[in-house]
């Protein structure tokens, strides 16, 4: 039922966003002034290389060539729906010398001259898409009422009025797909050359995973330090308290107290037992003891408590650091936590991997599906958690289920 409310729904979405016709008429005249510019500055730069001048002026260039960048990628966002991320500002510098060099190794402005330059011909070939060809074909599908208003008297013959009717038809039927193909190829191009170069985006990834962390583990010690003065502490109050007035017993001697002194030492020995536990259950939220041996001996402890019957592969040729393990062994906790608490499944497998350097775990379910980074689940901080160890996270769970969700790290940081 559900798969056919999805086949339906996909055959009443529109044929053509409206967007991606707005992006080829407005995007035109802006693709126009945007590789004038390119050819404007590298002519003058060209003739200017030999002089002072010509430094200044690639700086100046470059600099501009990022604004237009970045009108062309606020375009791309509000018409095409490509929400391309916004690249770090340029870093600051003093003095003149400073600051030019700073502009001419700015990689985001060099990519945006590159897009300036490539925008153009795509535009053009988007624009003739988009406006030209549904015009043609509606010119060849109204071609004898054209020729009978130009000339009344003339009387064209009936197979050329019909190849022209079958020529406009199949224009108009392959111009939606034609169109979205070229709002693709925008988009893809936009995305390419407007956002962050790739190692202002790797950047950026991990300062974001590194404040996730530091306010992960902030918490952690907080939780931990809780837990220790509300339940440990008081634990540990209360053995002393209870040995305190064993040993005022003791001190009695009377051998009527004999009787609560057997029952205060019972009482210290069950309170012991209680401090112990939560000692342990607290170690064991900081270090998992099972990981001093591999993954090979803790993951199993995890699926085996599992609520949910899961099924166990591991393929462990080789061992990955311990912060790899680490990040392994808490990615499988969250996960079998979620999937327990939000699935509806009733099955599961886990399938985890460690060869040439790279570590792969799969996790899927029979459930409900709909699982997302950002729904609540808790998975887009653990998407943070494995990038900050050059991690990925990638979910796949359609409405109806199977959910299926697959880790990859490097074996080594």
């Amino acid at each position: 039922m559900a798969d056919r409310e999805r086949g339906w729904a996909r055959r009443l979405r529109p044929a053509v966003r409206p967007g991606d016709i707005a992006f080829a008429v407005v995007g035109l005249p802006l693709a126009i002034i945007g590789c004038g510019y390119v050819l404007a500055v590298l002519y003058a730069g060209t003739l200017l290389s030999l002089t002072v001048l010509g430094l200044p002026l690639a700086a100046v260039a470059v600099r501009g060539a990022r604004g237009l960048g970045e009108l062309h990628r606020r375009l791309a966002g509000r018409l095409l729906g490509e929400a391309v991320e916004k690249p770090a500002p340029l870093p600051a510098a003093q003095g003149v010398i400073a600051r030019a060099r700073v502009l001419l190794t700015d990689p985001v402005g060099w990519r945006a001259m590159l897009y300036l330059g490539l925008r153009l011909p795509v535009g053009v070939l988007t624009f003739v898409v988009a406006v030209v060809l549904p015009l043609a074909g509606v010119w060849l599908i109204a071609f004898p009422l054209w020729l009978r208003m130009l000339a009344p008297d003339a009387s064209p013959a009936w197979w050329l009025s019909a190849i022209g009717l079958l020529l406009g038809i199949a224009t108009l039927l392959v111009n939606p797909a034609a169109i979205r193909g070229m709002a693709r190829m925008n988009r893809s191009l936009a995305r390419l050359l407007l956002g962050p170069a790739g190692t202002q985006q790797r950047l950026q990834v991990l300062e974001r995973a590194r404040s996730t962390l530091v306010a992960e583990s902030t918490e952690n010690l907080r939780r931990l330090e809780r837990d220790l003065h509300d339940g440990t502490q008081a634990e540990l109050v209360a053995i002393a308290i209870t040995l305190s007035l064993a040993d005022d017993a003791f001190a009695t001697g009377d051998s009527a107290d004999l009787e609560r002194l057997r029952t205060l030492v019972t009482r210290a020995r069950g309170q012991t037992d209680d401090a112990i536990v939560g000692l342990r259950r607290l170690t064991r939220g900081i270090h998992p003891v099972g990981l001093d041996a591999g993954l090979g001996d803790a993951l199993p402890t995890l699926t085996d408590a599992s609520p949910v019957p899961v099924a166990t592969r591991l393929e462990l040729r080789e061992r990955p650091d311990p912060a790899i393990e680490r990040a392994v062994y808490f990615c499988l906790a969250e996960l079998l936590t979620n999937m327990t608490k939000h699935s509806g499944a009733d099955a599961a497998t886990v399938e985890v991997l460690a060869d040439r350097g790279r570590v792969r775990m799969v996790v899927s379910d029979n459930g409900r599906g709909g699982a997302r980074l950002g729904g609540g689940s808790g998975l887009t901080g653990l998407g943070e958690r494995l990038a900050a160890v050059d991690g990925t996270l990638r979910i796949v769970s359609p409405a109806g289920g199977p959910t299926t969700i697959t880790a990859e790290l490097p074996s080594r940081i």
